[in-house]
């Protein structure tokens, strides 16, 4: 008899731990379209937008003047930014896309956490309209005149979204969507989004460009000192993603450059890749288009070797970078930093609060360099031949 309660109510036990074990199991089960299955609670969805108020058809916001700023969303309370289109009048040809300064702020912070030109944010390299189709961002159809970010974006305090021109010529037209669902609380362990543009014109080391050891040796780099970087960043949370703009001034290849992250105040990187373009999940020198939803080239140069511009991306949709307490991350510009180039980039992450940038590159440190072309390469073999003495037959590989 006591055998066969015991056995009841060990059968009994087993029962609500194999329950609570299936239970658990779907608690955790995750993915985008599963979670897209679930009803939600407590959310109501809201938009702002340009849209004509007398109910006519004049939607956009109209006459941004050179140096002027524009709010355009002020959200109170707690919710979750999940869309934005933008589109703008005129075209690059008249309005540098590069010169309209794109700010978010969050929980009434007087500093923004997103600071970037609204082309390169969105995955337009220099004033240059391309199509462009990744996970989070996209620009086009019609050449890259629709702009769409479906990066999630939360606060608890309110949100506020700005654009600021600083084009020598006035915004026409610009319009926009930002949709968003409001809530009575945001939910715990929402980190806040960030972004971040940088631009630097690099330097080539003392004995010149160097690269694939054209002119001599190569030397070794063990610090990453001279590296690029398209990240520095204070706080706990994580890195997403990055826009990276190469303008080359040399048919040289310049893509032997490894990325280096030092996480959380490390002297000597932990985290080291193999070169530019295997950073980005491709290979060999790539000169063609591609685009996948984490990773692609979605402008590629079409001139000598790899002269002239390149646009890479990758997001880290399934494999961010983590870090607790800062974040610096780094690429060379050709081995051991030896090449010259135009970089800019947009890097984008999670921190666990809304936190100031670093300083944001002037209008004069974001001026877009002039295209190298045959002129100038042909000058360059006028010059080499002088220094070869004249010789009125010089090939060029003497």
């Amino acid at each position: 008899m006591k055998r066969n309660v015991l056995r009841t109510v060990a059968t009994a036990l087993l029962g609500i731990l194999l329950l609570n074990v299936c239970v658990t199991a779907q608690e955790n089960v995750s993915g985008e379209l599963y979670d897209l299955a679930k009803i939600k609670k407590g959310v109501r969805n809201r938009r702002i937008s340009s849209y004509d108020r007398t109910g006519g058809n004049g939607d956009a916001l109209n006459g941004i003047k050179a140096g002027e700023t524009r709010t355009i969303a002020e959200i109170k309370g707690a919710g979750v930014i999940n869309h934005i289109w933008i589109t703008i009048a005129p075209g690059p040809d008249r309005l540098c896309r590069n010169d309209i300064i794109l700010r978010m702020y969050w929980d009434n912070n007087d500093y923004p956490s997103v600071e970037s030109p609204i082309g390169p944010f969105f995955g337009q390299g220099w004033n240059e309209q391309y199509n462009y189709a990744s996970f989070p961002l996209s620009a086009g159809p019609g050449n890259g005149t629709g702009l769409s970010c479906y990066f999630t974006m939360p606060f608890a305090e309110g949100a506020r979204i700005e654009i600021e021109n600083q084009a020598d010529h006035t915004i026409d037209a610009f319009y926009y969507y930002v949709d968003y669902v409001e809530m009575a609380k945001l939910p715990k362990d929402m980190g806040r989004f960030h972004a971040w543009y940088n631009h630097e014109l690099t330097e080539a080391l003392p004995d010149g460009e160097n690269e694939w050891g054209t002119l001599g040796p190569q030397q070794a780099n063990t610090d990453g000192a001279r590296n690029y970087v398209f990240a520095d960043i204070q706080g706990k949370g994580h890195f997403v993603g990055i826009n990276y703009y190469v303008h080359n001034p040399s048919p040289m290849w310049y893509g032997e450059g490894d990325d280096m992250w030092f996480i959380d105040g490390e002297e000597k990187a932990s985290l080291i890749g193999t070169g530019t373009e295997d950073f980005f999940n491709t290979s060999w020198c790539p000169k063609e288009t591609f685009s996948h939803p984490y990773f692609g080239y979605p402008r590629v140069n079409n001139d000598v070797g790899w002269l002239g511009r390149t646009h890479v991306y990758r997001f880290f949709i399934n494999d961010p970078v983590y870090f607790d307490t800062a974040l610096k991350a780094t690429i060379e510009h050709g081995h051991n930093d030896c090449l010259t180039l135009d970089l800019a980039s947009v890097a984008y992450w999670y921190q666990d609060k809304a936190s100031a940038l670093p300083k944001a590159p002037t209008k004069e440190e974001r001026r877009l360099k002039p295209m190298i072309g045959p002129s100038e390469i042909h000058k360059w073999r006028h010059e080499w031949r002088k220094n070869k003495g004249n010789n009125p037959q010089a090939w060029g590989n003497e």
